[in-house]
Formats: structure tokens, C-alpha cells, sequence
């Protein structure tokens, strides 16, 4: 999909997580006619429920085409040279014609056959390299970082093993012992998290506290014209420390790292509310989101 010569006309997207997401809002941006084909019957798999549907609403409102709950059967080069695809939604068929089809729909971990096996070092029943928090396999001196190391699969996570790794071989001491992983996805708007989303935290039966501010009561967001999108902090109800943070608007894999240095230091609702942060900053959305899981926002009405 980098690589094409010429924008497609029509693009159908199978596959509605970060990858597919990321390069089909390139292309519709680009001028195509975008279809998404999701067998979820949401967008963006683990994503806070709340910036997925955003990133939804703002594909829809450029004119994609949005197929939750639906696989793709098959399909057939018509006489143009064009693409007809076979969409299953529920038993239900629907033939649409495109000009391109990127299939996304996630990636396997390809560590077999690459001779590891033969040297002793472990793969595991997925593909993946077990390894300690130094970095090592099972076999002396054989270090893994990166994918193939397990997930998540990001390119700042394999950056950072490889550090690791590098100054333990060195002799220096050093380990994977980061408290979190902060995650971008390049949609339109940005989505950027932390920690965990408020779901997971319903589903590990945490009694929890959410702060949501909005970019539309942001002085620098209005002054730049992007006000679409939030700040969601989550933290525990009793103890007031932060769980997770998880923003959908305008540079938001950027203002996650603040929020990514608050959970490595245990901070508190209490901390990043007191923070003072410059004005006017897309940044103070973080810390009037903090507030506002308080119950102490100044310009939003406390819930």
C-alpha cells in the first residue's frame, strides 16, 4: 500500500484495527472512496471504546463506507478490471466493486523456521521468542528484542529492548522494568493511550474514576480549529492514582508521553491536577481531565 503508483479510486479495507485504519484514512484523505470491512462489530479492537467511535463518526463524515460485523467471502475480477468482493454480513450478502482491497487484519509472529530451533532457543506455540526482563532466550549469550519478543508489537518498545539488551551485553546493569506502554494510532484524529482503558477496568472488577475533558473547551484547540476529541483519565476511585489515560484529537501521540512519566511515577489525580501547565497548550487538556475526575473542573460542569 505505500508503494501503489496512483491513488485507488476505491479502496476496500479488510480489517478494521490500527493498521487498516491508519493507511485507509491516508488513502481517503488522498481522494478514495473508502470501505472498511470489520468482523468486530466495532473499529480499533482494544482501543477506549469512546476514541474509537470518534475516529468512526469522522471516517463516516469524509464518506467511508463502514462494515462492522462483516468477513469477506471472496472475490471476483469483473471485466473492467475492477474488484467485486463478497461481504457476509450475518448470512446476508453484499457485493461491492473496488479498485484496490488491503488486507488487515492483524499480524502472526513468523519466529519458526528461522533456524532458532536448531541452535536451542525456545519458540513458543504462537511464534514467539520467550525472553527474560534482560532480554535473554533460554540459550546463553542469544538475546531477542522487538515483535519478535511478544507484544505489543511497537516500534518504541523494540527501540528501548534494544537499549536494554545493549548495556546488559555491555555489563551494565539494567532492565525491562517500565511500569506501562504508551500506544499512537495515526487515524485522523490521533488516538494515543496508556494504562488501561475504562473497560478493562469494569472487566477486572476495579471501582475506578473517570475525568473526560473535552477539546472543544481548549483555548489552544479552538484557536488551531481542531476541537474534536477528549482527554480521558482513569484512575482508582479510593486511592486517586492513575490507571490509564487515552486521548482521541490533535497531537495526541505527543501529549501522551506526559501522561506515560505520571503512571511510571505512581502519580495521583491529585499530581497532575496541581501540575500548572502553560497556556494556552493542547497539554492542559490532561491535567483539567485530572480535575475533572475529581469532581473539581473549573470549565466543564462537574458530573
Amino acid at each position: 500500500m505505500v508503494s501503489l503508483r496512483e491513488v485507488p479510486k476505491r479502496l476496500l479495507v479488510i480489517g478494521g484495527g490500527v493498521i487498516g485504519l491508519e493507511l485507509g484514512t491516508v488513502y481517503q484523505k488522498l481522494g478514495s472512496e473508502l470501505h472498511v470491512a470489520e468482523a468486530l462489530p466495532h473499529l480499533l479492537g482494544d482501543i477506549d471504546a469512546d476514541c474509537a467511535k470518534l475516529v468512526e463518526r469522522k471516517l463516516k463524515k469524509r464518506g467511508a463506507k463502514i462494515h462492522k460485523k462483516t468477513m469477506a467471502k471472496g472475490y471476483e475480477k469483473t471485466a473492467d478490471g475492477a474488484i467485486e468482493v463478497s461481504l457476509d454480513k450475518g448470512g446476508k450478502i453484499e457485493k461491492i466493486v473496488v479498485d484496490v482491497v488491503l488486507v488487515a487484519v492483524g499480524m502472526r509472529p513468523n519466529g519458526r523456521g528461522l533456524g532458532l530451533e536448531e541452535v536451542g532457543v525456545k519458540v513458543d506455540e504462537r511464534g514467539f521468542v520467550p525472553i527474560d526482563e534482560q532480554g535473554r532466550t533460554n540459550v546463553d549469550g542469544i538475546y531477542a528484542i522487538g515483535d519478535v519478543s511478544g507484544p505489543p508489537l511497537l516500534a518504541h518498545k523494540a527501540s528501548k529492548e534494544g537499549e536494554v539488551v545493549a548495556e546488559v551485553i555491555g555489563g551494565h546493569k539494567a532492565a525491562m522494568d517500565w511500569v506501562c506502554m504508551p500506544a499512537a494510532t495515526f487515524t485522523d484524529p490521533e488516538i494515543a493511550s496508556v494504562g488501561i482503558t475504562e473497560a478493562e477496568a469494569k472487566e477486572r472488577k476495579l471501582d475506578v474514576r473517570v475525568g473526560k475533558f473535552p477539546f472543544a473547551a481548549l483555548g489552544k484547540a479552538m484557536a488551531i480549529n481542531e476541537t474534536e476529541g477528549f482527554v480521558k483519565v482513569v484512575a482508582d476511585r479510593e486511592t486517586k492514582q492513575v490507571l490509564g489515560v487515552h486521548i482521541v484529537g490533535p497531537e495526541a501521540s505527543t501529549m501522551i508521553s506526559e501522561a506515560t512519566l505520571s503512571m511510571e511515577m505512581a502519580a495521583f489525580l491529585e499530581d497532575v491536577m496541581l501540575t500548572v501547565h502553560p497556556h494556552p497548550t493542547l497539554a492542559e487538556a490532561y491535567m483539567e481531565a485530572a480535575a475533572a475526575a475529581l469532581g473539581q473542573a473549573v470549565h466543564i460542569p462537574n458530573l
